[in-house]
């Protein structure tokens, strides 16, 4: 975990954010950490995985439409009731 430290903070901010922090229960620390998360999650949403990448790549070439091979044994499967 990182730490940071923060200077020349307005004192009324540090009792908003200390009246806040004792509304939702929690230590003043706690809700800075609640405020940067919601903050800055959502900028992380906006990055998408590898998987979906690749889904929004090929989405237009309609698979459903391409022909699907039988199936076929891919080896003869043994014979377990013989010694």
């Amino acid at each position: 975990m990182a730490s940071i430290t923060v200077r020349n903070l307005d004192e009324s901010v540090k009792s908003s954010l200390r009246v806040r922090a004792a509304r939702h229960g929690w230590s003043m620390e706690q809700e800075i950490r609640q405020i940067l998360q919601q903050t800055v999650a959502p900028e992380q949403a906006g990055q998408i995985s590898f998987a979906e990448r690749v889904n929004r790549r090929f989405a237009s070439l309609k698979v459903e439409s391409l022909p699907v091979p039988p199936r076929q044994i891919a080896r003869t499967p043994p014979e377990l009731d013989k010694p």
